[in-house]
């Protein structure tokens, strides 16, 4: 919590104690390029359809094909989210004659969401 490490303000501004403890968080913090990918990750996750494609690819990989019937979404919908997710690194894909196989890139991606949206209190 903010308030247990950093005194609260007395005036309209910072103490130059306490700004002196925010520059040294400030240099901790992860560069620019970093947090925007981090963002894009959750960003690709932030979609029901994606959520449900990573929950369905949790049991074991799927081609294009079974994801279509079982979200009854059409192709282009289906590879739109697909290839948001596998551009984040979320997913594998393996192309198999006509139709591409995807997988999670991690099996421990069902459970890192479900302790971040649980760590949301949402």
């Amino acid at each position: 919590m903010l308030g247990s490490t950093m005194n609260s303000c007395n005036a309209d501004r910072p103490s130059p104690e306490q700004i002196e403890r925010l520059k040294e968080r400030l240099a901790g913090l992860p560069d620019e390029d970093k947090i925007k990918k981090e963002a894009a990750a959750l960003k690709a996750l932030a979609d029901p359809t994606r959520l449900l494609i990573i929950y369905l690819l949790s049991e074991g990989d799927l081609c294009v094909c079974e994801i279509m019937a079982a979200l009854k979404k059409p192709q282009p919908t289906i590879s739109h989210h697909l290839n948001i997710l596998r551009r984040a690194g979320f997913l594998k894909a393996e192309k198999r004659g006509v139709w591409v196989h995807y997988s999670l890139a991690s099996d421990d991606l069902p459970s890192m969401i479900k302790q971040v949206i649980e760590a949301s209190d949402y």
